[in-house]
């Protein structure tokens, strides 16, 4: 591809897991919305139920998600009493009826919990939740933290499929990001699942991270497909140095540029592809058997996922729901997430009410992330004049689509597998709320 047209489309953006996205989330959306619209689900609604334990015992120089580091366990148990709170409140506000679909641990690092922590998480959820018996239960898991206690007591709650972060197998890349896993130790821990009955595995990688090349990344996705995971992610590394400081600690020299990256993610992608796996969305991949290859893809928070539930309800500090009006969002500080639960058992600090044209172009955008095409009869007939607007954005862009990112159809435009690696700056055209000036996104691919 033109390099230049490679560095315009790979200008910082978000990654579209929401729109409108969470920068734009104000305080105008607070506590009497979230109950206000956790009491107006329907009785025969379906949830799905996120619970982010923020807490790590060593820093991963790289990671972008909301934790905390600590060696003493009390602070674990303290929260983890708050999140309960928060479980019984949320529960009492919803309609009798209300059942959940999905379960999702998430973090941090969910497995720094005890054996005990994590049978209360559990059987509090289960007990205030009406929850199916064909619940999916996901759980994030850091093989450095798990041992056959851990992983007997996640099969002993119920689940059913675990994600496991791996990042590159390569010392040197591991090394930079300051975490040391081996192949050996990531194996055991996968074998040590399977013979306890959860075998549908995940696996996260991460291209972009200091100094990773195209032949160290290519011995870590062959070592990843020799595990045979179900799934497999392969995620951009965001480094936001001036928002994230200690990103600071890896060597901006050594992070690879957006070529290096370009080269490292189709590769990835060609190995998995040449391996057997479907390739979903931007960065997802599956074995053709898994239900994710043969149900219609949706996007949320976690990523790209068959979740199909009417509502996602987030728990625990920096949560955020999603639910028919709009987002909420729980206060990010600990301390502050468990002073608001203690005064009034829920902690939202703020939030963003959908407009009609929030929800017309949230249609497009997701529909474009999952299924790489753009709907342009599906957002009339569903949003009136506003998806006729929103339409004539789209034909606009498929008509100057003369760099093979797109193709032209009857009904909208596809994407190509040209433009696959570029979906998000595809997305980035319908959205109303971006600012290009502010540096709060990473590269585009």
């Amino acid at each position: 591809m033109d390099p230049k047209l490679v560095k315009i489309l790979a200008r910082p953006l978000p990654r579209y897991t929401s729109y409108p996205t969470a920068p734009h989330f104000n305080a105008n959306v607070g506590t009497a919305e979230y109950d206000r619209w956790l009491s107006a689900l329907s009785p025969d609604a379906r949830l799905s139920l996120y619970v982010h334990i923020p807490f790590c015992d060593t820093l991963c120089w790289f990671c972008a998600c909301t934790t905390k580091i600590t060696r003493r366990y009390a602070p674990v148990g303290t929260y983890l009493s708050h999140v309960c709170a928060e479980i019984d409140a949320v529960a009492e506000r919803i309609p009798n009826g209300v059942s959940v679909s999905h379960i999702h641990w998430g973090g941090g690092s969910p497995d720094i919990l005890s054996t005990r922590d994590m049978a209360r998480l559990s059987d509090t959820l289960r007990s205030r939740f009406i929850v199916e018996k064909d619940a999916e239960f996901a759980v994030e898991i850091d093989p450095r933290e798990m041992d056959e206690a851990k992983i007997a007591a996640l099969a002993q709650a119920g689940l059913t499929r675990i994600s496991l972060g791996v990042q590159d197998f390569d010392p040197k890349v591991q090394t930079a990001i300051n975490r040391l896993q081996s192949f050996e130790q990531t194996r055991a821990v996968v074998e040590e699942f399977r013979n306890a009955g959860v075998h549908s595995i995940n696996i996260d990688l991460v291209y972009g991270l200091p100094h990773q090349t195209t032949e160290s990344g290519r011995q870590t996705i062959e070592a990843v497909i020799a595990l045979g995971p179900d799934r497999v992610a392969t995620f951009g590394y965001a480094h936001l140095p001036n928002r994230i400081r200690h990103q600071r600690l890896i060597d901006n020299e050594s992070v690879p540029g957006i070529h290096d990256r370009l080269a490292l993610s189709q590769m990835m992608s060609a190995h998995l592809r040449d391996a057997g796996y479907v390739q979903l969305g931007v960065d997802h991949f599956c074995k053709p058997g898994d239900s994710m290859a043969s149900t219609p893809l949706r996007r949320n928070f976690q990523g790209y996922t068959t979740d199909t539930a009417d509502a996602l309800l987030g728990l625990g500090a920096s949560a955020i729901s999603r639910l028919p009006q709009g987002y909420v969002q729980n206060a990010v500080p600990i301390a502050d997430y468990q002073r608001r639960i203690g005064d009034g058992g829920v902690a939202t600090a703020r939030g963003l009410a959908f407009t009609p044209e929030d929800m017309a172009r949230a249609f497009a955008i997701e529909t474009l992330m999952c299924e790489l095409r753009f709907p342009a009869s599906e957002l009339c007939r569903e949003f009136g004049e506003l998806g006729v607007a929103i339409a004539r954005e789209g034909e606009r862009l498929a008509a100057h689509a003369s760099d093979g990112l797109v193709e032209q159809v009857p009904d909208g435009f596809v994407v190509t597998e040209k433009g696959r690696p570029f979906l998000r700056a595809l997305a980035a055209e319908f959205d109303a709320y971006l600012d290009t000036s502010k540096t709060v996104h990473s590269t585009g691919i």
